[in-house]
């Protein structure tokens, strides 16, 4: 496999190798399903059954720093190397990377908030709206209904809440949805569902996250529900039957950001020259500008930020190859302008994002405490 690439203190997305758009495709080939190319840089074992648990926030880097927490999975990533998220390394779109198999250009939920394209409004895609068809705004088959077409059984085992939400239809679409709010829930639906041959169980653990975000991954409640995630992979590996295999990986890392590292751009008003909407999140902007303001945004932003972030046009991005081969529908979504945030630093906006001021933990640009991701196999 090709090492991922680090560039000034970057790292770049590995589509088509070691994503997490190549997860499922690379299961599929495990169980004698395969949807096309088996992914150069994801070569499983052969299965009858998969169980793909994907812990939120759970970057490889914070494995290794705080292995001692999670002994389990810390034990199997000594000897297994990570994948990465896509670009932005943020829920709504790896989550859509995962179920669908594409990258992030391709699918088209490009950020935490992007903008629905002929208007002024942004598309909040956790929240979703109402007015938006999920459908439309990913059209692709997801790599889960074309898994089933093979013939395989697919389970999602999530919240009750998400069965029919916007991001669910949008990134997993096409697979049987098992609503649970527990822990003992969950890994007994997984159970359940993996002992169908051949088959692929998705299951989904959100809090990491959470606390990571409410009180930042150096806590100590941020390492208790470490400790809590691995106790439930052991316990889940454990209940599993010897001929299902149990594949832990993750959608982005996280890192803390203190108040010094943080620029409120409504404290800086020549940054608002010639930008008609703010969006994507506090590590990874996406700046939607007015006709022939991106030269002028870029030079801005660039001399204010300096080296907290990255300031380029779309078009750069594009070129870099962070998203992805984006389609023509897509390109819109993406700022004119976007803005990937260095080391631990963030830009807020106290008027259009207040509460991002109380998040400890963010995530979102491509640092490896953020992209680098486990891909662990039990």
């Amino acid at each position: 496999m090709s090492a991922p690439v680090e560039a000034a203190g970057f790292l770049e997305p590995a589509y088509g190798e070691r994503s997490l758009g190549d997860v499922v495709p690379g299961v599929a080939a495990a169980l004698g399903a395969p949807m096309g190319p088996r992914p150069s840089g994801l070569l499983l074992p052969d299965a009858a059954a998969y169980v793909v648990f994907l812990v939120d926030g759970l970057g490889a880097d914070l494995l290794r720093r705080y292995a001692h927490a999670a002994p389990f999975l810390s034990a199997l990533l000594a000897d297994q190397s990570p994948g990465t998220a896509g670009v932005p390394s943020t829920t709504v779109t790896s989550l859509t990377s995962l179920g669908t198999g594409l990258p992030p250009g391709a699918h088209g939920l490009v950020g935490y908030t992007s903008r629905v394209p002929g208007t002024d409004r942004l598309l909040n895609a956790l929240l979703w709206d109402k007015e938006i068809d999920p459908v439309q705004w990913q059209p692709h088959a997801t790599a889960f209904s074309r898994l089933r077409e093979a013939g395989v059984s697919v389970t999602v085992v999530n919240k009750r809440e998400f069965q029919g939400s916007g991001l669910t239809v949008a990134a997993h679409r096409g697979a049987d949805f098992v609503g649970v709010d527990r822990v003992g829930e969950r890994i007994a639906a997984a159970v359940a569902a993996s002992a169908d041959t051949p088959s692929l169980t998705y299951l989904y653990d959100g809090d990491l996250d959470w606390t990571g975000h409410r009180y930042g991954v150096s806590s100590s409640a941020w390492l208790q529900q470490l400790s809590m995630i691995d106790a439930e992979a052991e316990q889940l590996r454990e209940a599993l039957p010897p001929h299902t295999r149990l594949l832990v990986v993750a959608d982005h890392g996280m890192v803390d950001s203190p108040e010094e590292s943080r620029l409120d751009v409504d404290e800086h008003p020549e940054l608002r020259d010639g930008l008609a909407l703010l969006g994507g999140e506090a590590r990874f902007r996406h700046l939607y500008c007015h006709r022939g303001a991106v030269d002028d945004i870029v030079a801005t932003w660039t001399e204010v930020l300096g080296e907290r972030a990255e300031v380029m046009s779309r078009e750069t991005a594009v070129r870099r190859g962070w998203f992805g081969p984006v389609d023509a529908s897509v390109l819109p979504r993406l700022g004119d302008v976007v803005v990937a945030a260095r080391g631990d630093h963030a830009v807020l906006s106290s008027v259009d994002f207040p509460y991002e001021r109380q998040l400890v933990g963010l995530h979102g640009s491509l640092t490896p405490a953020e992209m680098l991701i486990p891909m662990l196999v039990s």
